[in-house]
Parts: C-alpha cells; structure tokens; sequence
C-alpha cells in the first residue's frame, strides 16, 4: 500500500508543481487568472473528499473507495498529458500576440483537472485511515503510541513523495518539454493503481457501517420535531434509547437540546419487540447524538485552521522564482517550480524527527507528555504560517524595487540579479507550519471523532483546505477589483509593474485576525480527549486486556 500512495503522491505533485507555468506559457493565461484556476482545482480536490470519506465510512470501505479514486487519478492524467501531446488542445504559440485558448480546449484541460479533483476526493480521505485500519488489532496504550508514530511517519513519506515530485519529475518537464514531464507522472499513476490492485489480498479491509450522514441528519431532524418536548432534569430517571451492547446509556449535558432526538417517550409506539427502534426518523440512539455533539464541537476549532492551507497554496512563488537568479552553480540552475520543496523538506525532516529526537527534549523543557497539546501544535502553525507570509512580502519587495533600479520594469521576463534562494525562508517556515498545523489537525479530528467517522475526520481538514481555496479565489478578485487589472494592479502579470508584496501582506493581517479567532476557539472547546464514545471504546479494549490476563 505504502508503494501505491509513494507512486500516486509523486504523480500528483509531479503534474501539479510546475501547472502556474504551463498556464501561463501554454494557455496564455494572467498570473492572477491561473492562480485561481488553481484555487478552484483545489476546492474541488479537497471537499469531494468530504464525499469520499462518506462512501468510504458508511457504504463501499475504504480499499474500493481507494481504487475508484486511483482510476480517476489514472484517467486525469491521461487527459492532462493529451494536451501536451496534441496539437490542437492548446493555443498557438505566440508570435506578435499571444492568442487566449478556445472554449473547447478549455474543456479538456477541466475535465482532467475535474478527474484528478475526483481521484483525490476517493485517495485522500481513505489512504491515512486505510492505513491505520491495518493496525487495528492492536489494542489499549501500545495502539495509541503506535498511531502517534504512523500519522508522523506517515506524513514524512508523503512529503518524501512530494519531494520527488517536486524536484524530478519538475526537471524532467524543464530539460524534455511537457511531453514527457506528463508522461512521467502517467507511467507512475499507472503502476500506482496496478500495485494496490495486486497487493488487495494482503490488506485488513474494515466493513462499511450503517450511513453516517443519514444518522446525523435524524439527529437534526428528531430533535426540531421534538423541539417542544421538555428535557427532564438531570436527576430523573428518564429513559435514553441506546444500542443495546453499548456502555454509553445517558447523553452528556452539553448541547442538551439534541438530547430530545433519544428521549423514548412512548416505547409502545417508538420501540420493536426485539428493543430496536420502530421508526428511525423518530427516535435516535445515544451514539447518533453524541457523534452529531462531537462534530458540531469541532466546527469552530476547523474553522480557525483555513489560513495555513490558503497560504501553503500560493502560486505566486514560482512566478517569482522564474525571475530571478536560479543557480547555485555555474552550471546548475534550480527550476522554478522545484523550490516548493524546501518547504516539503522541511515538513519532511520535522515530521520524521519529531517523535524520536524533539519530543524527548521538550517533555523535558515542559515537563508535559508529547511537550505540546494537538491545540497548541495548531495555534503553532497558525504563527509560524503568518510569519511566512509576513517574510514573503518582505522579500518581494525587494525583488521588485532591485528589477526597478535595473531597468526590467518592463521586461517580465526579465532576470534580476538577486537569488533566489532568498525565496527559501519563506518556503521553509510554511513547511514547518504545515507540519505544526496539519499533522495536528488531522491526528486532533481522528481522536476527537468517533471511531466509525475515521475517514470523515481526515476529510475535515481537506474540506477546510478547499474553503481555504474558495476564500483564496474571493481575496483575489477583491484584490483584482480593488486595485485594477490588465497589467494595472497589484497582481499584475508583469510582476515587476505589479505590487505582489501587497498582496502578501494582506495575507498577513489575515493571519494575524485568524490566530485570535483560533484563541477563542480553543478555548471554547475545552480540554481536547474527552469524546465520550472513544473513552467507551478504550474501557471496553482495556477491560478485553485484563480479560486475557487473568485468563
């Protein structure tokens, strides 16, 4: 499995990485135009995962949800590489101007952004979860410390992934045409789907349960139907519906008004002989209204975490980079759309070290298990992302003002004698705020969650990330509306006559706004592991422990 997700990440990337300037160069697309283009691939890659997680949980598993999302990644790519090869997708190169592309070559390029926008909606969502499914027959505190390490680890091979992507597959799109540096990324995707197919056998497949949405949707439902019922107070003896081999028999106090959805207020009429509801859309257990209080609980802590996927997302950098002074020797010039790969190097490093060298030094700083709360890990991230917008700015203006004194105000393609490895620091810092922030999100929503929503808790964070994109679409056309555009504002195409230091440090106060909402947030959540149904489940695999003992 760890093969097909290493294959699939590097095509994904590979195809992806250096996309501003296919754009740009071969759809004739503005800076601003192709930015958001990208946006919107991503909004559509990472809510259709929202879905994914929903056919994986309650209806199809994981694994087929996996293989229908690895087909789709295969058929994109297909059609990504088509427009490279033939002729006729893409306009004409530019001679005296540049010609804009047809509606229909418009088309194909979309619909094999919208197949890998599907693909990612199966992939991403299952892989982690699919992953941590193999280890469920571990049990009690070795299963907690083992899952620690995996979403690390985890991460650290997929930013190695990325890193491949970013770098190889980049350079082979600079040195042999787009040709081959999108035939790269098929054979990949090919062999991808091809190793998990073989491999199908091998794997411990988790049996889809009853729908989760429908569950949480008569949750809603039941308790605006019975919203004039009267809670009984907290010392009565009131009767809770609840599945009959569980220990969660009595709803919690917060929320309280969805606890009218598992009041049995008649038996006769609302419960079969056998105990089993007799109509679902009338009375709800106990879990399906603890798991819907989980759920809204989390909302304002998810909502907080937009910023850093919007940030992690910018284009604009290789634009930036493709004016200035790549080479680190005389011979050796770094593409432009490889220097992302700092950042992944840095989420890399950090993910892969973290448990085993950081962690030992700072419990002993903090005197505190795992040093950092996953919440204190997120309101890191939020930090350090801010920061990196913050250096962005700093550095394009720079860039700006030097093109200036040299006379490429004009020139877009111009190269200012600046390098640009002054553009790293602000890849490095979004890297490490990814891995502050993400990992933590992701591993916070698993454990937070019930155990039967896994994949819908991955899910979470990518449908932040596709409102992050979404919010990234609607800053740029304020920013395009507000300041002029056709080459008058401050994302112009020419980055020399535009402001793009404005631009970032517009990201920058939004970062700042967005980390004392966060503040709020956490604080309103409360201590984070205190998901009634997760304890349920750790008492039942610690009292299945003792058992065993004894025995």
């Amino acid at each position: 499995m760890k093969a097909n997700e290493i294959f699939e990440k590097v095509s994904g990337q590979g195809v992806m990485a250096n996309m501003m300037i296919y754009l740009r160069d071969t759809y004739h697309m503005g800076a601003a135009a192709g930015q958001s283009v990208l946006f919107i691939y991503g909004a559509v890659a990472s809510i259709l995962p929202v879905f994914g997680a929903f056919l994986a949980d309650s209806y199809c598993g994981r694994y087929r949800v996996i293989l229908i999302g690895s087909v789709a990644c295969l058929l994109g790519t297909i059609l990504v590489w088509l427009t490279a090869m033939l002729p006729g997708a893409k306009p004409p190169a530019c001679a005296s101007a540049c010609q804009s592309p047809t509606p229909s070559q418009l088309a194909l390029l979309f619909c094999g952004f919208a197949l890998l926008g599907i693909g990612e909606g199966g992939v991403r969502p299952c892989s982690i979860a699919f992953g941590a499914d193999q280890f469920s027959q571990r049990k009690g505190p070795e299963k907690q410390k083992i899952l620690q390490t995996y979403f690390n680890w985890y991460y650290a091979s997929v930013g190695f992934s990325f890193m491949v992507g970013s770098t190889v597959i980049v350079a082979i799109q600079d040195h042999f045409g787009w040709k081959v540096g999108y035939a790269v990324p098929l054979a990949l995707i090919l062999l991808a789907t091809i190793l998990f197919v073989v491999a199908s056998s091998l794997y411990i497949n988790m049996k889809a349960e009853k729908s989760m949405f429908t569950g949480l949707l008569q949750v809603v439902f039941v308790s605006l139907k019975h919203r004039n019922l009267v809670l009984p107070p907290k010392t009565s003896n009131a009767s809770y519906y609840h599945e009959t081999d569980s220990k969660l028999t009595v709803p919690s106090d917060k929320l309280r008004f969805f606890n009218k959805a598992c009041i049995i207020q008649n038996p006769t009429e609302q419960l079969n002989i056998d105990g089993s509801t007799s109509k679902p859309w009338n009375l709800c257990t106990v879990e399906q209204v603890e798991g819907l209080k989980s759920v809204m609980r989390v909302i304002p802590l998810w909502s907080s975490g937009i910023m850093v996927p919007l940030v992690l997302n910018q284009g604009f950098p290789v634009l930036q980079a493709k004016t200035m002074d790549r080479h680190i020797f005389s011979k050796f010039e770094i593409p432009a759309g490889s220097f992302g790969v700092f950042g992944i190097l840095t989420l890399t490093v950090w993910s892969g070290s973290y448990d085993r060298f950081i962690v030992p030094v700072l419990e002993k700083i903090t005197r505190r298990p795992r040093a950092f709360s996953l919440k204190q890990r997120m309101g890191i991230g939020i930090i350090i992302s801010t920061v990196s917008t913050g250096v962005a700015a700093i550095v394009e203006a720079i860039r700006r003002r030097k093109a200036i004194e040299q006379g490429l105000a004009d020139d877009m393609n111009g190269v200012v004698a600046m390098s640009a490895m002054w553009l790293v620091p602000q890849h490095c810092l979004s890297g490490l705020a990814e891995a502050f922030s993400v990992i933590s999100q992701i591993e916070f929503y698993y454990t937070e969650l019930p155990s039967s929503m896994a994949s819908f808790g991955v899910a979470f964070w990518t449908l932040g990330a596709g409102l992050a994109n979404l919010l990234g679409v609607l800053v740029l056309k304020i920013v395009t509306r507000t300041t002029g555009s056709n080459g008058r504002g401050w994302l112009s195409t020419n980055l020399n006559k535009g402001h793009y230091d404005y631009y970032y440090w517009v990201l920058t106060l939004m970062g700042v706004v967005d980390f004392f909402y966060f503040l709020v947030c956490s604080w309103a959540y409360g201590r984070e592991g205190k998901n009634r149904m997760r304890e349920e489940v750790g008492d039942e695999e610690e009292e299945e422990e003792e058992s065993m003992q004894h025995s």
